[in-house]
């Protein structure tokens, strides 16, 4: 079996998916975690056609919480192929203004000193 990548991830409706390539064609046991527990309902479908299987991973309500939610999707010898986060909340919006406020004060640093060097050459 070749390697496996997941490729054209995307979550709508609550549901996680991704195509699996390179997985050959039996089955892929596919198992994804949420801070270690696995989730119930992670199904891989075939195209038919193609060695590409659609996994789809339905998250749990009870999943989503302030904050940075992080799911690993792993092969069955544990390797990691993907993880996904989700982020909400109140609290995390102070945290971003914080970060875009220091990356602010970051990029004037580097426009001042990119214009000495300007005017010294």
């Amino acid at each position: 079996m070749g390697k496996q990548s997941l490729m054209n991830a995307q979550i709508k409706a609550g549901v996680w998916q991704g195509d699996l390539v390179g997985a050959g064609e039996n089955t892929p046991q596919v198992q994804v975690t949420h801070l270690g527990v696995a989730l119930e309902g992670v199904t891989c479908t075939h195209d038919g056609t193609h060695d590409v299987w659609r996994l789809t991973v339905p998250i749990p309500p009870t999943l989503i919480n302030d904050g940075v939610q992080t799911f690993l999707v792993r092969d069955a010898d544990g390797t990691t192929l993907a993880q996904f986060s989700i982020v909400a909340g109140e609290p995390l919006a102070d945290d971003l203004r914080a970060e875009i406020a220091l990356l602010r004060g970051e990029l004037e640093l580097l426009k001042k000193a990119f214009r000495q060097h300007c005017n010294e050459t």
